[in-house]
Formats: structure tokens, C-alpha cells, sequence
């Protein structure tokens, strides 16, 4: 088998995977099985002190009574590895079964410790035998490359023995961002250069007959994640590997953004029958992941996706768009307002629109619906807004340039007369094909409306069905829920609507929900969405760490005063990092970063960068305001 990797390996193994599902091999973690039909486990990680025997055991606990079927901790040195067996003692005592995984950076003897202790162990080919990456592009000579391979595999060979002797898995996780300088010099800090880096790792465990891994590719980037899996997947099936997958993005942060961007992000595979366990990383307390977790995990169950057309999805938004669309940056967000007999104040603010206190005039934000259908037209409409109507009463008011009319495809296929500027089509999973050929898409949007909870890959068929018949269509999707929870929501419209967004098959979103939530958090939703997939930005890109035992400082309460200093700055994307151990290359992509360098101490960087060391952590957030107001004074 060789060693050496060029990027012609890749060749076979690019585009979607969809039309041979992945089944991976089953892979026990101590007594539990992952992998195959198993289910899809659940795992968190401790933000103890690993030498915290006390509040480690505890926060265990917390884990597993949660429902995760494993607990991975931090062992960054020999001693937090050697004091896994006392956790782990303690537990078993107290009669917990729960596998334990350590995870590993820079430390190969802590992870050969570790190994003898715990059911699994994670480690990062970016830096288990690097140095950590410069990010400074140089030339490696073939020599070098194969020395370098050379040196992992005398390095790795200890704790392929080891893990075979306790039947220890083993994770290679690579994350994007903390690539070798190697990989980075051939292929840059890319989704091809994360699969390389796993390929490097892979065929020296193969060479050593050595087979019990799990596999990840993990980014906070949605879009990365996602096209590194795939790649990953298809790299994988052309070797006829099948190793188990391990999904979860990284730096995902807190609230509402952590929980839709990963839900896009990890709800995207697992709908393509990718994943086998998953990690929901939240800056929360780590116990508040699983319900999370789980919650996606039972949208998308073992063998759901079977339900998917064979065929792959290759439909894609077409370039050519309706003058609506082209003054957005970004998917449209269309809000269905037909409840409203009269479109009244309130309504506007439901659809996003802000109320002007004084005056009380109707203003648009940036989180304002750019369409909202009605049943009837009001009377009076405030400037900037954009009203959809049943074609035959837009039909009596069409002199108004801010309507626009409502059609099913047989009256559009019918109708003599079509405004020039905007039509909308409504149609549904009982489509007739012949009905959606006449639309031009400079001058049409199609609204696809369907019942997730009984058809949920109505959007795939759909999709197929028009390439099929080379029909380019700009495409709203409008999924209808029924949910009375506004996290159970965000969580199924995120898992679902994010792989057609970050994959540029649709040309908007619409969330429509019948249940109690608010209709205010809906359209704040559907804007979220688009927030957190970075297909349309409008506020700032926050990301950070879900915290374990290297953090420096309280993250979650840095987190919300980063937030309240520069949640001004839309369209900056600003990283919260726990420690400098991951925190600059995992942060990757960030204009700006805040990152634990000590206790009480704080690094300051300018995308990897840092600009500012060991600034007292009651000053941080201040010098990172400074930093950024004088970039932005220079623009």
C-alpha cells in the first residue's frame, strides 16, 4: 500500500455520494457497538479539569444521565491520562458503564496512557506527530514528504500496539484548520487537504492491520464539514473501506445560532445516511448537547434515508433570477401571512418588519421578510414592503408595483396575463411536470410546499423530477411543520433546509409551522438559517468552543460580553476559543479571535495572527473592541 499521496487519488471520489448509501462497519467502544444498523450514539465531553477527579465524576454523571452513550475528557498531559483511571474507577464503583474517550492533541505518550485506560481515543493528524501548523506555505521535496510519513508511522506504531492489546478504538479527527504544514503545503487549508490527512493516517493503521477507528472531519464551517464528509465518504467507498463516521461542528456557540448551525451542518449528512455518532458542540454546559443531539438523531433515525430517491441530487439554482432576487444578497425569505385576515401592525413585526415608536411608521430591518403573501391587500402599505396575492385579486390592484400575484402552475399555464417583473408559483408533492415548463425563471419563483413529517424527501423528488426534464427553476422551499417547541423547530427546519442552501439547489426558504410558536421566532428562523450556513449575512458571525478541561477562562460569560461589545459589527466573524491548543486553527476563516493563552489571560488575534498576547482577561474585550474599530477606522 502506498504511502505517498498525490491529488490525483481524489479523482474518483469527488460529487455526491447518493446512489450507494454508505454502511459503515461495526466498531465496539468497550461494550457498545457503533456503526452498521447500530443506532447513532451520543457522546459529549467533560469542561472539567481532568485532574478534578471530583468535578470530573460529577459532570460525568450529568452526561451520561442526560442520555450520552459515551464521555469523552481532556487529557492534554501524562498526568490528566494517568488520572482517567481514577475517573473511570469511580464511575464504574458508582455503577456507570459508560466508554470513556480521551482526547489528544500534541501528546503521544498521553495518548498511549490513555489508551491502556479508556474505551476510545481521539487524536488529530494535524498535530500528534507535527509540530503545530506555522500556516506559512513552504516546499516539501518528495524526500521530506515521505520522511515526514515515515515519522508518524514510528510514532503512531506504540499506540497501534497498544490499542490492539486493550482493544482500544481509536478516532482520527481531523479538524479544519489544524492541518500539518505538510498537507497545507499540497493542498492548503482545504476540505481535500482534511481528507489527505485522514488518507495519511488510514494507510498507516492498514499497514499495521490495525482497524478499529472512527473517522471525523470537523470545521465550524457548515459548507466545509459537510463537502469534506462527502469527500471523505467517497474516498472511502472507492477503496471499499467502511470505517464509522463521526459528525459535529465545531465551534458551533451558543443558543439559538450553536443549536441551527449544527443542526445544518450535521442534519445535512445524516439525511444522506452519513453518521454514526455525533457531538452537538455547544459553549453551554456540556449535559445541555445531548437533548440536542438526540433530538436530531431522531430526525433522521438508522435507515430513514432509504426513504431518498437513488438517484443523486444535482439540480442546482439557476443564474438567472428575477429582479427581486438580484437586489438580494443571499436566498430569499418569503413569509406566509395568510392567517392574517387583515395584515395589521402586528403582523409586520411578525414577519420582521420594525415599528417606529413615535410615529408608529412600518420600517424594514435586516431581518424583514423580502416577500410576504397575504390573503387580502391592506389598504395602505408601508414603503419597502413587498405583498404576494392570489393572482385574481392581484389581478384587480396590479397597478401597484409592490404586488405581485400568487398563481398554482395550471392558472399560470393558463393565464393570458403575467406581470413582467415577478410571478410566484405555488405548487406541491402532486406536481404536474407539463405545468412547470413554461415559467422563466428571469421572471419566476416556485414555491414547493410539503409535509416533512410525511414526506421527507418531497424536496429531493421535486428537485430530480426538474432536472430530469432540464427545467431551470429558481425554487422556494416551504416545508410545514407541526411543532409546539421552539428548539424542536429549529432543529428539524435547520436539519432539513440546510443541505439545499449550502448546496445552492434553491433560491429561498420559507418555515411554515402549525403550533404554538411565536410567528416573530419563525422569521427570525428563517434568517438564522441563513446566518449560520453563511448563505446570507445579516449580523454578525459569532463562533466559539463548547469548552472542555483546557480552558483558560469562564467561555460562556466571555462569550456574552464579546457579544454585547461588537454585536454592532454585522458581517464581521468573531471566534471565542478556550485555549491556544486548538483555538487558532480550529477558529479558522475568523476575521477576529479571542482565545485562552493562561489563567486569566487572553491572546487577541487578526485571523491567525496574534495581534495582542496575555491581556488580562477584565481588559480582553475591550482591546479586541480597540483592535477591531481601528481596523475598520483604516477601511
Amino acid at each position: 500500500m502506498k504511502n505517498n499521496i498525490d491529488k490525483t487519488d481524489l479523482s474518483s471520489s469527488q460529487g455526491d455520494h447518493r446512489g450507494s448509501f454508505y454502511k459503515s462497519s461495526v466498531v465496539f467502544v468497550g461494550s457498545s457497538p457503533i456503526g452498521g444498523s447500530y443506532p447513532i450514539r451520543i457522546q459529549s465531553m467533560t469542561n472539567t479539569n481532568t485532574l478534578d477527579t471530583k468535578a470530573s465524576f460529577a459532570q460525568c454523571i450529568r452526561i451520561i444521565e442526560a442520555g450520552a452513550d459515551y464521555v469523552r475528557l481532556t487529557a492534554q498531559g501524562i498526568r490528566e491520562a494517568e488520572n482517567l483511571a481514577v475517573i473511570k474507577n469511580e464511575l464504574r464503583k458508582a455503577g456507570f458503564d459508560t466508554p470513556l474517550i480521551a482526547d489528544i492533541h500534541f501528546n503521544p505518550v498521553a495518548a498511549e496512557t490513555a489508551a491502556r485506560i479508556v474505551e476510545k481515543v481521539r487524536i488529530n493528524p494535524g498535530n500528534y506527530a507535527d509540530k503545530r501548523a506555522s500556516f506559512e506555505k513552504g516546499e516539501f521535496t518528495e524526500k521530506e514528504y515521505n520522511e515526514g510519513l515515515e515519522r508518524i508511522h514510528a510514532k503512531l506504531l506504540p499506540l497501534i500496539n497498544i490499542c490492539r492489546e486493550n482493544k482500544t478504538v481509536i478516532r482520527i479527527g481531523i479538524n479544519h484548520g489544524s492541518l500539518s504544514d505538510r498537507i497545507m503545503t499540497r493542498f492548503g487549508n482545504t476540505p481535500e487537504g482534511m481528507v489527505f490527512s485522514a488518507l495519511e493516517f488510514i494507510r498507516i493503521f492498514r499497514a499495521e492491520n490495525f482497524n478499529d477507528l472512527v473517522l471525523s472531519m470537523k470545521s465550524s464551517d457548515t459548507a466545509i464539514m459537510i463537502e469534506a464528509t462527502r469527500m471523505l465518504v467517497n474516498m472511502l467507498q472507492s477503496e471499499e473501506l467502511t470505517y464509522p463516521i463521526h459528525l459535529g461542528v465545531t465551534e458551533a456557540g451558543e443558543g439559538e445560532d450553536g443549536r441551527i448551525r449544527s443542526a445544518a451542518g450535521i442534519g445535512a449528512l445524516l439525511a444522506e445516511g452519513i453518521g454514526d455518532t455525533i457531538r452537538v458542540s455547544l459553549s453551554e454546559d456540556p449535559e445541555k448537547e445531548i437533548p440536542v443531539a438526540a433530538k436530531l438523531a431522531g430526525y433522521y433515525p438508522r435507515g430513514v434515508c432509504r426513504k431518498a430517491p437513488d438517484k443523486p441530487l444535482s439540480f442546482k439554482a439557476p443564474s438567472s433570477k428575477p429582479e427581486v432576487l438580484k437586489r438580494i444578497n443571499g436566498p430569499l425569505v418569503v413569509s406566509n401571512m395568510t392567517s392574517y385576515l387583515n395584515l395589521d401592525a402586528e403582523g409586520y413585526k411578525n414577519a420582521g418588519y420594525n415599528t417606529d415608536p413615535v410615529t408608529g411608521e412600518i420600517k424594514k430591518a435586516e431581518g424583514s421578510a423580502d416577500l410576504i403573501i397575504v390573503k387580502n391587500c391592506p389598504d395602505k402599505m408601508p414603503e419597502n414592503v413587498s405583498l404576494v396575492l392570489p393572482y385574481r385579486m392581484w389581478y384587480e390592484k396590479r397597478e401597484n408595483e409592490r404586488l405581485y400575484p400568487l398563481f398554482s402552475p395550471e392558472t399560470f399555464h393558463e393565464s393570458k396575463y403575467r406581470p413582467e417583473k415577478l410571478n410566484i408559483l405555488l405548487t406541491g408533492s402532486n406536481f404536474i411536470i407539463e405545468y412547470l415548463k413554461d415559467p422563466d425563471p428571469n421572471t419566476t419563483l416556485v414555491m414547493f410546499t410539503f409535509n416533512p413529517e410525511k414526506e421527507q424527501y418531497a424536496a429531493d423528488y421535486f428537485l430530480n423530477a426538474l432536472e430530469e426534464n432540464n427545467l431551470s427553476q429558481n425554487i422556494i422551499l416551504n416545508p410545514v411543520f407541526r411543532e409546539s417547541n421552539l428548539e424542536d423547530l429549529q432543529i428539524k427546519a435547520s436539519s432539513l433546509l440546510g443541505r439545499y442552501i449550502i448546496d445552492k439547489r434553491i433560491s429561498g426558504i420559507s418555515v411554515s409551522n402549525i403550533g404554538e410558536v411565536d410567528f416573530r421566532d419563525i422569521t427570525a428562523l428563517a434568517f438564522s438559517i441563513l446566518q449560520c450556513t453563511e448563505t446570507r449575512i445579516t449580523r454578525t458571525i459569532y463562533l466559539s468552543c463548547p469548552t472542555c478541561g483546557r480552558t483558560k477562562f469562564n467561555l460562556q460569560e466571555s462569550v456574552k460580553k464579546v457579544k454585547e461589545a461588537t454585536g454592532h459589527l454585522k458581517g464581521l466573524k468573531i471566534a471565542v476559543m478556550g485555549c491556544i491548543v486548538n483555538g487558532p486553527g480550529e477558529m479558522a476563516g475568523a476575521d477576529y479571535g479571542y482565545v485562552g493563552a493562561a489563567d486569566g489571560k487572553v491572546h487577541i488575534y487578526k485571523g491567525t495572527v496574534p495581534v495582542l498576547k496575555n491581556i488580562p482577561e477584565k481588559d480582553a474585550v475591550e482591546e479586541l473592541l480597540k483592535v477591531i474599530e481601528k481596523d475598520q477606522a483604516n477601511l
